[in-house]
């Protein structure tokens, strides 16, 4: 039902893989005209329920956000949420993100959030602060913006601003990600140095956060600025 449900909206995408197979998808550097505006763009990756997408599109109804995930029957929640709204400033896109710079062109997106996403312990190139990741970020993510990682996982945390944000700034020239916000307790400490408007956007729970939370688990955020050379 979910499924059926989900490929009726209209701002639900599901491109059929043939479509993208080899060739970019339509809407490659035509998001703002899908949304009509020329508004900033921002991705929710491996959105899951969506609550991010939602959430944000409300605090910021002068922004645009895409959440994209494979799992269409998690994005019923999120989506069906947007119709009852009438939100216009929300996407969704049913793909592989290992298949994202077939949807987005050079510096069409402002903002990437990554938020409680698989940390891949036993496959550490398809986390999604990987350096085979960032390489594709750096394509799509305009000079000037943002990438936020919000996690339960110390190991992810870790990993990213120890291991590949370094490892990316030290090996692309012409490219780096400066670290503008690190916290490994977040709303133990870290949340009452945002301002106001960022710290609605840190209290939006996702399914998987409020679980983590109800296990006693800190949630880390980190936050960069994109600059380029």
């Amino acid at each position: 039902m979910k499924f059926a449900k989900v490929k009726e909206m209209a701002h639900v995408l599901e491109p059929p893989f043939k479509e993208i197979l080899n060739k970019d998808y339509r809407l490659k550097g035509k998001w703002r005209e899908e949304f009509g505006n020329d508004n900033p763009i921002v991705l929710e990756l491996a959105c899951g329920k969506g609550e991010y997408a939602v959430g944000m599109g409300q605090i910021y109804p002068e922004k645009n956000f895409i959440g994209m995930d494979i799992k269409g029957a998690r994005m019923f929640s999120g989506a069906t949420e947007v119709e009852e709204k009438g939100m216009t400033n929300v996407r969704f896109l049913r793909t592989k993100i290992d298949m994202i710079a077939s949807f987005f062109a050079e510096n069409e997106v402002d903002e990437i959030w990554i938020l409680f996403a698989d940390p891949q312990m036993e496959k550490p190139r398809k986390r999604l602060t990987s350096m085979l990741f960032l390489d594709r970020y750096k394509h799509i993510l305009k000079p000037g913006g943002t990438l936020n990682l919000k996690s339960d996982s110390t190991e992810l945390y870790e990993y990213t601003k120890d291991e590949s944000i370094p490892e990316f700034n030290a090996e692309r020239s012409g490219y780096h990600f400066e670290k503008v916000f690190d916290t490994d307790r977040l709303y133990e400490e870290g949340i009452n140095k945002l301002d106001e408007t960022m710290q609605k956007v840190m209290n939006i729970r996702t399914y998987y956060e409020q679980m983590w939370l109800e296990q006693g688990k800190s949630i880390k955020y980190l936050c960069y600025d994109f600059k380029k050379a």
